[in-house]
């Protein structure tokens, strides 16, 4: 396990793809870099110009994939497909990576060289973003990620299994399953795989060390865009899937006897929402505010506006 492939879906962000390829041929492991795949998920911007641009340089492969818009899944499956090395890892055209972010991924393989390993890296803002206190717990402890819940830990449950900064065996995953198609957007897919993957004994370590950087700066009105538009294509197709049922099973476990009791006034939440909505209207405009509020406010406040 000398080698590894890097598998970038990639739509519409021909700007911040051209600087994770750019420092994906700075890393310290250059040579460690079979491939760099580029699935082009129907973009409609200068994707494939840039690409072939950078192709031309001599010291990487830089293969090029166009498929109609099929969402990062089906985009991701192409490149689990076409990778020619015994490692693939997966990044995102908004994630640049580390310097030493290849060499990491490819020094924890080794350690844990059992066919089931998946090895998880760190992301956090790229500093140029200027992330926001609301960022910061979106990212650590909010939908986004959750790499506050981490620190410390090592092997950790599938559940954490998030494709933005993510190194498989390909024969593990060609062996076990590749991602769920029918999820066409960004929502729910990570999730779905993780726990299937979970089941064929996967093992999934985190490495903190294995860093790379969030180019993209998102306020609080992004954020309730995103939960509204992962419920609306991607909660409906979670549920029908037996990693969803699952999910929802351990949820309502979790809430007790006393919560579940309460359960048939659950149709009274909307209207609750949009009390609350009213009543917390004043906070919303601190979200984006350089002033650091309790992750509780922030958390509360996603719920209620997304």
């Amino acid at each position: 396990m000398n080698a590894l492939s890097v598998v970038i879906p990639t739509y519409n962000r021909c700007a911040t793809l051209q600087r994770a390829i750019s420092a994906y041929l700075q890393q310290t492991a250059l040579q460690a870099i079979a491939e760099i795949i580029i699935v082009d998920d129907g973009s409609s911007d200068a994707t494939a110009t840039i690409v072939r641009e950078l192709s031309t340089n001599p010291v990487i492969s830089i293969r090029y994939f166009r498929q109609e818009n099929k969402g990062p899944a089906a985009a991701r499956n192409v490149g689990i497909r076409e990778a020619n090395s015994e490692l693939i890892l997966f990044t995102d055209d908004d994630i640049i990576p580390g310097p030493t972010l290849v060499s990491e991924h490819l020094d924890w393989q080794r350690r844990f060289p059992e066919i089931s390993t998946a090895v998880l890296g760190q992301v956090t803002w790229h500093p140029e973003v200027s992330p926001t206190p609301f960022m910061k717990w979106y990212e650590s402890d909010g939908a986004l990620f959750a790499f506050a819940h981490l620190a410390g830990e090592s092997e950790i449950s599938y559940e954490y299994l998030c494709s933005c900064n993510l190194s498989f065996k390909a024969a593990f995953l060609r062996k076990y399953g590749i991602f769920d198609e029918d999820f066409k957007a960004a929502a729910y897919e990570d999730s779905e795989l993780g726990y299937r993957l979970g089941k064929a004994g996967m093992k999934l370590w985190y490495n903190s060390q294995a860093l790379a950087y969030h180019y993209q700066h998102v306020s609080f009105d992004d954020a309730c865009r995103r939960a509204k538009k992962g419920a609306l294509l991607g909660d409906r197709i979670f549920r029908q899937k037996e990693a969803g049922m699952h999910y929802h099973s351990r949820r309502q476990m979790r809430m007790g006897s006393r919560l579940r009791r309460r359960l048939p006034f659950r149709g009274y939440l909307p209207w609750m929402r949009r009390f609350l909505g009213i009543v917390l209207s004043p906070l919303r405009k601190l979200m984006d505010r350089r002033i650091p509020l309790p992750w509780s406010v922030y958390r509360i406040m996603l719920r209620v506006y997304r």
